[in-house]
């Protein structure tokens, strides 16, 4: 096994707590209860992000690690007269994928299983749309009543739904779940917090992980959390598509593979002097990396981020995953481990008085 078991059953339970966008509440908990034994104090804020600290001296720079805690989901958006439920996406869920799941609702006291119907291949109308792409608005939801009134004494629109898919290893470094996007990153920045305790005597600055609400409609909780503590410095890690499986084009969308170590990206947000320093960590370390070209954003809370206030000075480092935005979404752990290496060793790498400037 490649993390020890009480690290093994931390990211089982992250990864298996549901924590659609706006509705993270639950996976923050575990993670937050988790991060009091590795940290001087946890804080949150007003809509769920959450903090947690290694106070070293007042007088150096602060460094801030961040990923995101919200996965992709549905919510309910109508309820018919004979009790189906009709959804729509939280974040980037992809409605071609829906059909033939089982799905949790979740509401205020608990759990409600269901199903998204798909109509049986024998009886779809081929002549007028049968077998075409679903929109959201073709897709519905069975949890077992036969009206509006029975639905609406187990569920109400607004509630959010997550597809019911369960943590499995392919062998003993590949690892597929649904919420790796971006729970991998909750998982990557405690334990760099593990280890920093670990190395206090090692650690030349102050050290903030964060770990941030709504990022997949907007990232509102960096944007909220960095404004307030302004780093000298952050470190954001997320998840990248690696494209090393059949039918992606490499020319348009980099060459980013599975088990490569982890990949950092050039441009925009990402500021020269901190991927360099990265760069010469992992040189030094022996710590594998892939390069990306950032064109106009990152697409991760590095964009919310970097631009507060005066400026902080940002990088991203990802972790290469297969199909995301799915239930299957896959990640190699030696990845995961060779990113938490790099972070760590770009931390305890940082001087008191470090600064990063353009010119």
């Amino acid at each position: 096994m490649i993390f020890d078991t009480k690290a093994f059953d931390f990211l089982e339970k992250l990864l298996i707590t549901p924590s659609p966008t706006g509705y993270e509440s639950q996976g923050q908990k575990v993670w937050k209860s988790y991060l009091e034994n590795y940290s001087d104090r946890v804080e949150s804020d007003a809509y769920g992000s959450a903090i947690a600290r290694l106070d070293i001296n007042a007088d150096v720079i602060t460094v801030m690690l961040e990923a995101h805690a919200d996965e992709i989901g549905m919510v309910v958006q109508h309820i018919s007269d004979d009790g189906f439920i009709t959804l729509n996406k939280l974040g980037g869920s992809d409605s071609t994928i829906a059909r033939a799941k089982r799905v949790h609702i979740h509401n205020r006291n608990g759990i409600v299983s269901g199903v998204v119907g798909n109509t049986a291949i024998h009886l779809q109308d081929k002549k007028n749309g049968g077998g075409t792409e679903p929109s959201w608005k073709d897709i519905f939801v069975d949890i077992g009543v036969s009206s509006k009134e029975e639905a609406l004494s187990l569920v109400q629109v607004g509630d959010p739904v997550t597809y019911v898919d369960q943590v499995e290893l392919l062998n003993d470094e590949i690892i597929t779940a649904r919420a790796l996007d971006n729970r991998i990153g909750g998982f990557v920045i405690a334990q760099v917090m593990r280890n920093l305790k670990k190395k206090r005597k090692d650690l030349s600055v102050n050290v903030i992980a964060l770990n941030s609400v709504q990022e997949e409609v907007g990232g509102f909780g960096a944007r909220m959390m960095s404004y307030r503590h302004m780093p000298d410095l952050a470190l954001v890690t997320d998840v990248t598509h690696a494209t090393d499986s059949p039918g992606i084009n490499q020319k348009e969308h980099g060459a980013v593979k599975m088990g490569s170590g982890p990949s950092i990206q050039h441009g925009g947000a990402n500021h020269p002097q901190v991927v360099r320093l990265i760069e010469k960590v992992s040189e030094e370390k022996k710590i594998d990396i892939q390069h990306e070209a950032t064109s106009v954003r990152t697409g991760t809370d590095t964009d919310s981020i970097f631009y507060q206030r005066t400026g902080i000075p940002s990088a991203l480092i990802s972790l290469p995953l297969r199909y995301m935005h799915s239930p299957v979404e896959t990640a190699s752990l030696n990845d995961v481990k060779q990113l938490i290496n790099l972070m760590t060793h770009t931390v305890l790498a940082l001087e008191p008085d470090h600064s990063f400037t353009a010119l």
